[in-house]
């Protein structure tokens, strides 16, 4: 018989992207948080920004559940090992409930967990209610919860919904989270931020109808303890307001393989640290064009960290970062450190969005990308990505002799070998 550990779960979810799944689940984190129970926040989807918020809102690291990247024996044990120390576990799903392939309604369909719909209100009485039906019924393997209103207008519009709630949050400046281009502002960046938090899970607490669903995890199949095969290595990391976007289990895998990570920051810092090897994520050069190029320093010994044969990763900004130059969306240009020949300039568009898996010399790595730049690079690709899903979207892959860089951010517990041997010498 499998051992399976009860805990109370969902995965928000929406009709469509911009509905509020965030606040909403940010709300709830911070609301029974505040009610002294432990709670455990996952996105569903490769995301940088919406795990920034979740993890202040809930006052805890924020992990990955993607049944492409990670792949669904890897989210089993990430529930399980949730479960075993939270109260409750919130899962904030990814665009549209069943958009995408896999979608939120796999995830949730595979893994048993009931859906809370988040739907915004604000243009909508009675279709309020057909809306909610057709969530619940379009598929007879997801458990539906309910949904909860957001951006209504007063307790009038609730009842003009057509529907019971699970509860709903008002349509206030108070509460909302601003955005640009690559999606919600990092916490770090917004104004009172504490206080929106505060504020949405007073209103939504206020509101709430219900306790979270119950949901059983069993403990399935348990990945072997990956081997020590980084160890005694050093890994310098960039991590500051350009290079921001790192996903929580490529740390925590660095480490278990025996990495030591310390960080820096190219913005300010005049060096690396002593290291064998250089991370460069993604994140938001295009935003710091003046403090990057000005920083000739730096660039001076990521050049020399290069020139001693070290190993570098370079992951969408940290690739842009090392090209000859890039320019805003005024066309502007900075001249970056001049690793990679070739120029980027940002777009008034998203110039891609997809998942991507690519065959590399190490193994198969699989990742996303999403950038609004695009890149005319001279150098010669060593690989290109594969998008599962159908999209034509091709990321490529650069090697310049150790170094590794591609707009493709990797997740690296989808092969941890193949991970590793990017860092080695």
């Amino acid at each position: 018989m499998t051992e399976t550990v009860p805990c109370r779960a969902a995965l928000i979810s929406a009709p469509a992207s911009g509905q509020g799944k965030t606040t909403v689940t940010a709300a709830l984190a911070r609301y029974f948080s505040d009610r002294g129970e432990r709670v455990t926040v996952f996105k569903t989807g490769p995301d940088f920004l919406d795990p920034m918020m979740l993890a202040l809102a809930s006052r805890a690291p924020v992990y990955q559940l993607d049944l492409f990247m990670g792949g669904e024996a890897h989210c089993r044990s990430l529930l399980y090992e949730a479960a075993l120390r939270s109260d409750l576990i919130l899962i904030e799903g990814v665009m549209g409930l069943f958009d995408g392939a896999p979608s939120s309604a796999d995830l949730a369909a595979r893994l048993g967990i009931a859906v809370i719909a988040v739907i915004d209100a604000s243009a909508m009485a009675g279709t309020f209610a057909a809306m909610v039906h057709g969530l619940a019924t379009y598929r007879s393997d997801i458990i539906f919860a309910g949904a909860i209103a957001n951006r209504v207008g007063s307790a009038r519009h609730t009842d003009m919904l057509g529907t019971p709630l699970l509860g709903y949050l008002p349509r206030t400046a108070e509460i909302a989270l601003p955005e640009r281009h690559l999606g919600l502002v990092p916490p770090g960046e917004v104004a009172a931020v504490e206080d929106k938090l505060a504020q949405a899970a007073l209103l939504l607490g206020q509101s709430l109808r219900c306790e979270m669903p119950l949901a059983h995890f069993a403990r399935g199949t348990q990945a072997d303890k990956p081997r020590p095969l980084l160890q005694g290595q050093r890994i310098a990391i960039a991590r500051d307001a350009a290079f921001s976007f790192l996903y929580a289990a490529n740390l925590d895998l660095l480490e278990a393989m025996g990495a030591g990570c310390v960080f820096f920051s190219p913005l300010s810092d005049d060096t690396i640290p002593d290291c064998d090897a250089l991370y460069l994520p993604g994140g938001y050069p295009e935003l710091h064009l003046g403090p990057l190029a000005n920083n000739t320093a730096m660039k001076s010994a990521i050049k020399s960290h290069h020139a001693s044969g070290k190993p570098i990763l370079a992951e969408c900004g940290g690739l842009l970062y090392l090209l000859d130059s890039l320019a805003g969306r005024d066309g502007a240009a900075a001249a970056m450190v001049g690793l990679l020949s070739g120029r980027a300039r940002m777009q008034p568009r998203l110039a891609a969005l997809a998942l991507q898996s690519v065959a590399l010399p190490e193994g198969t790595l699989r990742g996303h990308t999403f950038h609004h730049s695009a890149a005319e690079i001279s150098e010669t690709p060593m690989a290109s990505g594969l998008c599962p899903n159908g999209s034509a979207t091709s990321e490529r892959v650069y090697r310049k002799g150790r170094l590794t860089a591609s707009y493709i951010h990797f997740y690296f517990p989808s092969n941890p070998e193949a991970a590793a041997a990017l860092f080695l010498p």
